[in-house]
């Protein structure tokens, strides 16, 4: 008797052009701009991407299916994106390929030491170099044959996700300014400044950052970051 159920359809075989197609990319993420940029970087591959913006949404997703690479955030709102990333990489069956991502460079050591296959650091938006990683942890049969011509693209993010990313953080400054979300603004500012090349957003995110680790007064960092928000929730943005 034939053991292959008529019914299953298999996944689509990956193509030169196309070479992750077949796979399902859960990105954990709560920036809007570095999750746009994944959905492209997704899109241009063949890839089917799931988001969510928290471990809380991350692990209700898990429940109910098992995406074939993870693309975890180190920092979320509702804690370490390493306690996620631990929790796949020990599971049985594993994620295929389980990667962390962050706009801190430093987060490469806490993602190894989680069980991370690899480090994306932001920004993220090389289609050669995120095909290449992903590809490292497929199976053969999930690898298209032959050659591959390797693109040069660089995805570039609506900037109206940006700016869903700044009135998040204003949304949060106005709501509470204790230790835990201090600490939560100056890494997701941090990040999302690096990722859109806004320089000064980074610097006053950086020094927020290093103000809480030495244990210095943050109000005038604070009202930095704020001010610099609304600068550019100001901006008009053209569509």
């Amino acid at each position: 008797m034939d053991e292959i159920d008529p019914f299953i359809i298999a996944p689509a075989a990956p193509t030169a052009s196309r070479p992750l197609i077949g796979l399902t990319v859960l990105v954990v993420e709560d920036s809007r701009f570095a999750c746009e940029a994944m959905r492209l970087l997704c899109l241009r591959s063949g890839a089917r991407i799931r988001r969510a913006d928290c471990l809380r949404s991350a692990r209700r997703h898990l429940k109910v299916y098992r995406p074939s690479v993870a693309i975890i955030d180190l920092g979320l709102p509702d804690g370490s994106g390493a306690d996620l990333i631990k929790e796949l990489s020990e599971a049985t069956p594993r994620v295929a390929a389980v990667f962390a991502t962050s706009g801190d460079e430093n987060g490469d050591a806490v993602a190894r030491a989680a069980g991370a296959d690899g480090f994306m650091a932001k920004p993220i938006t090389s289609l050669a170099l995120f095909q290449d990683m992903v590809l490292a942890r497929m199976p053969k049969d999930r690898r298209p044959a032959g050659l591959r011509v390797v693109s040069n693209e660089n995805v570039v993010p609506d900037p109206i996700a940006y700016r869903d990313d700044m009135a998040h953080v204003a949304d949060v400054l106005g709501e509470s300014a204790d230790d835990a979300t201090l600490d939560y603004i100056a890494q997701f500012v941090s990040g999302v400044a690096r990722s859109a090349n806004d320089a000064p957003l980074h610097n006053a995110a950086k020094a927020l950052a290093r103000a809480r680790a030495q244990g210095r007064p943050v109000v005038a960092n604070t009202a930095k970051i704020a001010g610099l928000i609304q600068d550019r929730l100001g901006q008009k943005i053209a569509l």
